[in-house]
């Protein structure tokens, strides 16, 4: 038997917005990716010595390391929302 799930107009909006924000998101890789070309062409190289390079993190650490901690807070957050609603819960309304 096959289920079919009815999207609410809140789906729908945030469906909406995701799209928004990944053709946002597109436009400013293509538009750093372009400013990087050009620059690259520019400016003198960082130096490639094996001391330099060891003190730089590389880039997808950083990313990976921001997102983590992101994933970390947010997972937090959403605790903490839930602990506070079952708190409130004996003066929130329901419905019966």
């Amino acid at each position: 038997m096959t289920t079919t799930k009815t999207k609410t107009a809140a789906q729908d909006v945030q469906d909406e917005i995701l799209q928004t924000a990944r053709q946002g998101q597109d436009a400013v890789v293509d538009a750093v990716k372009a400013w990087a070309d050009a620059v690259k062409a520019i400016i003198p190289p960082l130096p490639a010595t094996p001391e330099f390079a060891a003190k730089l993190p590389k880039p997808e650490e950083l990313v990976a390391n921001a997102y983590d901690f992101a994933e970390q807070l947010l997972a937090t957050q959403r605790q903490y929302a839930e602990k506070l609603l079952a708190a409130a819960a004996p003066v929130l309304p329901t419905t019966k």
